[in-house]
């Protein structure tokens, strides 16, 4: 990326300065990239005049006498009510007329704007131009409503003759009078006309024109003001107020433009989420949803502590339900629902079990439950018994002091958990190596004993002795007031106020030094105007400092515009900065199933980290960065009680582009300078990223899957290993294939029921099939007519007709007689001459099932003969279960393929594997049963001829070495076509067993180059045995792989291959602890490139895919940043729902 890539391209340059004019106005469209008639331009000045002009009239005539003040008001509203009513009316009439008749010169498919065809100056176009219209009735009737009550009201709030006595001054009274009616008209003008783009957008898209109130809203706020010194009694701070106010008024146009003043649906959410933690002592909730709830639970039992007249009452109602609404109490009803249901329905059904991120044991209602009788017990004894006073021996006074110290000692056990002191100086007791995870755990033992005693005070000591301290308040023995309901008492909660105010303050100033000093001291961020910014910073520093303590003061993000040294104070939003639900949203992919098997374990990691106070002030809004390999995980804390906390955990890309390796290089650089190079920078070394972003915390352990990736060269092209493969992938496949019928033995006995099912159908389709005619082929037969499919592949098309019969041949075959009202006698034949109609049917039936197309059309009324086998006559009674099943058996199978078969085929392997089966499971076992099974010479010509129908359709007749381009291709499941292939990929079941024998043999063939050649038989079963039970072998693009995955299979193999560098790779997953690295992020910079990002992609619409504020910046680690934003801003792979995660 060069230092001075375009902040916009020059297409997006022109339609942010069309569009920004339209913002400062109200929506007035003064610059168009086309030309058009004037009365364009003299309609929108007209129209947005309009309420200046109607309020104009109330005005004059309040002026010279006529009318009072508030009949000039209505009068004024009025008008201005059935001017709006004819605008809109106007729009709905032009789009009713002219919605059957589309011009078809309207929008032009070349362009990116749509464009009118003006008529008239009142056309039909020319309307839809100036007037957006209302999508709802309902809408049309609200705003012109409100737009008259808005011109009335701003009549009567800008009259000069009450303006005069406010300011008794002239000069302002005109000032406010004209800039003050020039707000009006924007208003007016986006509520009724035509609503423009907001910079404080919030939603992407505004489905109920909640857009139109934006600017109507703030003017009615101020108005009330107003009205409220009008009608009270003379109150100074009113007074001060109403005049601070209009002038205020004035720079309505200058906020809305740099998009300070929130959006509706921002400001609403933002004000319930201040005014429950700040006044009703919350916390900030995980999703609307609940916030909206534990307000108004909040808010009523404040309300109703106002009416409890008992002071012990009072305490004893405000503590229990203080107690209650510090618990995540969703979360304990789902448990509870959870294990009712489970009880009452244990007999009925099984009852779903809850996400494993979702559930709580037993024990935490308890734990509650002894904690909220404590409390209230404690309060009850304190309040009743001991008398309050004010002196400094007082009990309270000497509670305050243990509180005091209790915090304080709380902080230094929190600062000796982590990596660094305060972020700066290297922390002496922590461990400095983690490249040993057994070494680390042990040398970490004295840290967390240390937790332990931090835990206690945390969650027992600390909130005993707050509740002491409240209860001994003088306060509650005098007739109580709203300030004690709701917890106001001695400037509690402006203390907690000024505390988190004060927070945000360090935090946006560094996030500003941090850009400013990057700005110059990253080339790759030096751009041609970052000196004259710098210099600009410096001289308008005042200016800056107060954008800052603004931003600090309204909890809002400080926003640096594109990422530079040019700063401005967002918006107010929720701490979580996104509208959508948590979790609802993400860019899923193949590389998300990773982050959902990590998630579960590493949750349960995090319970022992955040109790211990390793990660720092765990608050709502706090952002954590995780790294392990090439997996990077963003952490948001949503909600914060007591005891738990509530998470959104994201997944990052893995496919790295240019600047996300960047970055992550950055972060890796920063994690192991904490972690690994601690013995070459001594024990109390600086921090040398302490300006950076991110700072690291601690590490945990969690159970994940460790990537390995190695380049196979020299061993799938090893002459050596290829000649093998032919002799290890027949040991193998007879390996599968009795593996395979050992299993079904066991389910069958398992389950007696669907064996017994199971058995009727093969009866019932037994029984079926008597009614058709069977021909049986014997050996004999099988020896003259069978072909081997394979043999196709190479013959001409004179070679085709051979298999016909010749002439004046007679054989004589075994047939089943299937007259009308007979049943065949076993083992009866009957002479047919091939030459008659029924053979030669025969004939040309085997030809198309052997060549596999050109079916004839059948005559419906004929019954097709069906080949098949004959009935394997074992000497074994368990040989039956133990064997293949026949339709696994090729029907065009030839002796001359068997005859190769049968020295290939591993006998004393094949004797081995039966004698390592247990038989236990089967009913009525003879003791030699195994000895039967082996010298069952039928059940061995069964899997000698399934193996040798699996092993020419992948090797052909070919006796030749394969390639390792064959190897990779057949790996993948890409057989070389022949009709042989299309026979085992009919037989679903066949096929996948003989593709896993095939690359659990290419994972041998791997593991003996790696490790050495198989001595015995014992050892090559215990590698297939292994490959069985602990690994999964296959694709990564297989969905089977992504439910290894899940089911946490402790090992995963697959074969690649690198195109660039044109070698074949394998992967190895290994499932194991390990170290997992955190960081905390800071909250600031987030938010404010988060707020950047919002403005940047929903008003200016700069969605280009190389911007510059979404190329790489090693410290705001600005990549990464976007990335980790909600969709459809930014693009994680993968975001939790919200995570309940206990703190003790």
């Amino acid at each position: 990326m060069g230092p001075d890539v375009p902040l916009l391209n020059d297409y997006k340059q022109e339609f942010f300065w069309k569009r920004f004019p339209q913002t400062v106005l109200g929506g007035p469209r003064l610059k168009l990239g086309y030309s058009v008639p004037p009365y364009i331009y003299v309609n929108q000045v007209l129209l947005f005049l309009t309420p200046w002009s109607l309020g104009g009239v109330g005005t004059v005539l309040y002026e010279v006498k006529v009318l009072e003040d508030f009949y000039a008001a209505a009068l004024a509203g009025g008008l201005m009510l059935v001017a709006a009513f004819a605008i809109q009316l106007l729009n709905r009439y032009v789009r009713l007329k002219t919605s059957t008749v589309e011009s078809l010169q309207g929008q032009n498919a070349l362009t990116d704007e749509e464009e009118y065809d003006f008529s008239g100056c009142l056309g039909s176009e020319t309307v839809k131009f100036l007037i957006s219209g209302k999508k709802f009735l309902a809408n049309l009737v609200f705003h012109s409503v409100l737009a008259g009550v808005i011109c009335g009201l701003g009549t009567w709030y800008l009259l000069p003759s009450r303006l005069q006595p406010l300011y008794g001054n002239i000069g302002g009274t005109v000032m406010i009078f004209i800039f003050g009616w020039l707000t009006l008209c924007i208003g007016e003008y986006a509520l009724i006309v035509n609503s423009p783009s907001e910079t404080a957008t919030f939603q992407t898209q505004d489905t109920y024109e909640i857009t139109a109130l934006l600017r109507p809203v703030y003017i009615l706020a101020f108005i009330a003001v107003d009205l409220a010194h009008r009608f009270t009694v003379n109150v100074p701070a009113l007074v001060w107020a109403n005049q601070v106010l209009h002038i205020v008024f004035l720079f309505f146009p200058f906020l809305w433009s740099l998009g300070i003043l929130p959006p509706l649906d921002a400001l609403v959410l933002w004000g319930l989420e201040q005014t429950l933690e700040f006044v009703l002592g919350g916390s900030p909730m995980s999703s609307n949803l609940r916030l909206l709830i534990i307000f108004i639970l909040s808010a009523g039992i404040a309300v109703s502590a106002y009416f409890i007249p008992s002071p012990l009452g009072l305490v004893l109602f405000v503590t229990g339900f203080g107690f209650l609404l510090s618990l995540n109490l969703a979360e304990m009803g789902i448990t509870l629902k959870h294990h009712l249901s489970g009880r009452f329905f244990a007999t009925k059904r099984s009852v779903p079990p809850i996400p494993f991120l979702q559930q709580m044991s037993w024990k935490e209602p308890v734990f509650h439950a002894v904690v909220l009788i404590l409390a209230v017990t404690e309060a009850i004894l304190l309040h009743h018994f001991v008398s309050p006073t004010y002196a400094l021996e007082s009990p309270q006074a000497i509670v305050g002091y243990c509180l005091i110290v209790i915090l304080i000692f709380l902080w230094l056990l929190q600062e000796i958990q982590g990596a660094y002191l305060l972020g700066m100086i290297r922390n002496p007791f922590f461990q400095s190596d983690i490249r040993m995870l057994n070494v680390f755990i042990k040398k970490q033992s004295h840290l967390h004993k240390i937790a332990i005693i931090r835990r206690i005070l945390l969650t027992l000591v600390s909130p005993f002795a707050m509740v002491a301290y409240l209860s001994l308040d003088a306060s509650l023995h005098t007739v109580h007031s709203i300030s004690v309901c709701i917890g106001f008492t001695r400037a509690y909660r402006m203390v907690a106020f000024i505390r988190d105010r004060l927070c945000q303050l360090v935090s946006k100033l560094l996030f500003t030094v941090t850009v400013l000093l990057t700005s110059w001291t990253e080339k790759k961020q030096r751009r041609k105007s970052t000196t004259s910014l710098i210099t600009l910073n410096i001289v308008f520093f005042p200016l800056v400092l107060l954008f800052v303590v603004l931003s600090a003061v309204l909890s809002s993000p400080l926003l640096a515009l594109f990422t530079l040294p040019v700063f401005l104070v967002g918006f107010p939003r929720p701490i979580r900065s996104w509208p959508g639900a948590v979790g609802a949203s993400a860019c899923v992919c193949t590389d998300t199933v990773y982050y959902q098997q990590i998630v579960p374990g590493f949750a349960v990691a995090l319970r022992s980290a955040f109790a211990s106070g390793s990660l720092g002030l765990v608050t709502s809004g706090s952002h954590y960065l995780c790294r392990f390999q090439d997996r990077l995980m963003w952490i948001l804390i949503l909600e914060r009680g007591y005891s738990y906390c509530c998470i959104n955990v994201k997944g990052l890309e893995l496919q790295e582009t240019s600047c996300h390796t960047v970055e992550a290089r950055r972060v890796d650089e920063i994690f192991e300078m904490a972690f690994e190079h601690m013995e070459n920078t001594g024990r109390l070394a600086l921090n040398h990223h302490f300006g950076n972003v991110l700072t690291p915390c601690t590490v945990v352990p969690v159970r994940v899957y460790s990537d390995a990736r190695s380049v196979l060269s020299g061993i799938i092209d090893s002459h050596e290993n290829l000649r093998q493969f032919r002799e290890d992938f027949i040991k193998v496949i007879v390996w599968v294939l009795i593996q395979s019928s050992y299993k079904k033995t066991r389910v069958k006995q398992k389950s007696p029921r669907e064996h017994d099912v199971h058995t009727s159908a093969i009866s019932e389709e037994r029984s079926k099939s008597e009614d058709t005619r069977i021909i049986q082929q014997t050996s004999a037969a099988k020896d003259d007519d069978c072909v081997s499919r394979e043999a196709f592949d190479d013959w001409s098309d004179d070679d085709l007709f051979e298999i016909l019969p010749y002439a004046k041949k007679t054989i004589t075959k075994p047939v089943v007689s299937a007259d009308a009202g007979g049943l065949p006698i076993p083992g009866s034949t009957e002479a047919q001459d091939v030459n008659d109609p029924m053979d030669q049917t025969l004939a040309v039936d085997k030809l198309y099932s052997i060549i596999g197309f050109g079916l004839p059309a059948t005559d419906k009324g004929k019954r097709t003969p069906v080949e098949h086998f004959d009935m394997m006559d074992f000497s074994c009674s368990y040989s039956k279960s133990l064997g293949v099943p026949q339709d696994w058996i090729s029907v065009s199978l030839c002796n001359l393929k068997l005859r190769e078969m049968k020295p290939l085929f591993p006998s004393e392997w094949y004797e081995f594997v039966f004698r390592q089966l247990d038989f236990h499971h089967l009913n009525d076992r003879p003791s030699d049963a195994c000895e039967e099974l082996i010298k069952d010479k039928a059940l061995r010509e069964m899997y000698i001829q399934a193996l040798t129908s699996v092993y020419f359709t992948f090797f052909g007749a070919d006796n030749s070495s394969p390639s390792s381009t064959w190897l990779y291709r057949t790996y993948l499941g890409n057989l070389p076509w022949s009709v042989s292939l299309d026979w085992l990929t009919g037989k679903p079941a066949l096929f996948q067993l003989a593709l896993k024998a095939f690359r659990y043999t290419f994972k041998l063939m791997v593991d003996k180059a790696s490790l050495g050649p198989v001595e015995d038989f014992k050892e090559l079963a215990n590698y297939l045995e292994e490959y069985e039970n602990d690994w999964y072998i296959g694709l990564e693009s297989d969905p089977k792989w992504q439910q290894a995955v899940l089911q946490e299979k402790p090992y995963l193999f697959s074969l690649g291959l690198d195109v660039n560098m044109g070698v074949y790779t394998g992967r190895v997953l290994t499932l194991q602890e390990h170290l997992v690295q955190i960081g905390k992020l800071n909250a600031e910079a987030v938010r404010g490139q988060w707020a950047n990002l919002s403005w940047e992609l929903l008003y200016a619409t700069n969605d280009d895919e190389e911007r510059y504020s979404i190329q790489a910046h090693p410290v705001l680690l600005r990549n990464l940043t976007v990335q980790a934003a909600d969709p459809p801003l930014g693009y994680p792979i993968y975001s939790s729902a919200p995570l309940h995660v206990p703190l003790y």
